[in-house]
């Protein structure tokens, strides 16, 4: 494996002096959870959870989002503890509150354990034992497979590690029937495919971030040729699963329609980063932007024909 960046050591997480005391301050605690990852995770479990065939106590709705949501704040706090030390290289992490010296690593590790455990104990208690699995196999796949073994390891940590993103509409579902069926899996091989595109989309235009991290990122492993190759195939496999919910019967025509409009955009910015038409910062930068604009609009139509729809109408009958 050859990385760009020379000299520069990569080890585990940041060790701080033990008598110094913390400046820590609620923000920087919530900083820590990654509230913008934790709100994609909490819209997606949502939207698993609305469709799913059943019923719910909004109370027990209520209570499996927050564990989710608690859930993926403790995920990206044991993220931010391990990663410290390559964060503190990189210029889109280095003010994070751990590299920066505001949260100690000890607190950020034990913030994070106390979280998840909270989470995935009260989701049990209160909701289903199934569910609370899901939620801590999730937290145990970001944190030991993909930060701790695959992120430094291998160009392909994204695409591995990419599917404990993609747990949690299963997670909504199984808080509701506590079983899994074949819609929750189409869910989410939606995002699990959309991963790798996005991801590597900005991962083309912060190249020199990863390079002096020696994190091996495919742009900086394989090249940016190699890595426009793989985005454009990785879309053409995400479009048709895109559309797949509405084409097996478990979505209506408005799904279908902005599923198949929204791929085609998805497709043409892939191949604008493939064959370099725009500038290639411009292009990557265009496909990173749409492609969180795409996942929003198939879960949010997909939320509105089968979960809104489907609870209006319940209460109206």
């Amino acid at each position: 494996m050859s990385l760009v960046s020379e000299g520069v050591e990569v080890r585990g997480p940041l060790v701080a002096g033990v008598g110094e005391p913390s400046l820590a301050t609620v923000g920087d605690y919530i900083a820590l959870m990654k509230p913008r990852v934790m709100s994609l995770v909490v819209f997606t479990a949502l939207v698993g959870l609305a469709v799913a065939p059943g019923s719910l106590h909004p109370v027990a709705a209520f209570t499996a989002l927050l564990c989710i949501a608690v859930g993926a704040g403790a995920a990206g706090a044991l993220n931010m503890w391990y990663d410290a030390d390559v964060d503190a290289l990189m210029t889109r992490t280095a003010r994070r509150p751990v590299p920066m010296g505001r949260v100690r690593p000890g607190e950020a590790l034990a913030f994070g354990l106390t979280l998840g455990s909270f989470a995935v104990v009260v989701l049990g208690l209160l909701v289903n034992w199934v569910a609370s699995g899901l939620l801590a196999f999730t937290i145990f796949f970001y944190v030991v497979i993909y930060t701790i073994w695959l992120k430094r390891s291998t160009p392909q940590n994204i695409v591995i590690g990419g599917a404990a993103g993609a747990f949690p509409p299963m997670i909504g579902w199984a808080a509701v029937t506590g079983s899994l069926s074949l819609e929750p899996v189409l869910l989410f091989l939606i995002i699990f495919f959309w991963t790798p595109p996005h991801f590597w989309a900005l991962a083309l235009f912060r190249t020199e971030d990863y390079a002096r991290a020696r994190i091996p990122v495919l742009p900086v492993v394989s090249g940016d040729a190699s890595t426009r190759r793989q985005i454009m195939r990785y879309i053409l496999i995400l479009v048709p699963l895109g559309v797949a919910p509405w084409a097996v019967g478990y979505a209506g025509a408005l799904y279908g329609t902005t599923a198949i409009a929204a791929g085609a955009i998805m497709t043409m910015l892939g191949w604008q980063v493939l064959r370099e038409i725009r500038p290639a910062e411009r292009a990557s930068r265009n496909l990173f932007a749409f492609s969180i604009l795409y996942l929003f609009l198939l879960f949010a139509v997909l939320l509105i024909e089968r979960g809104w729809g489907g609870l209006i109408a319940r209460l109206a009958a």
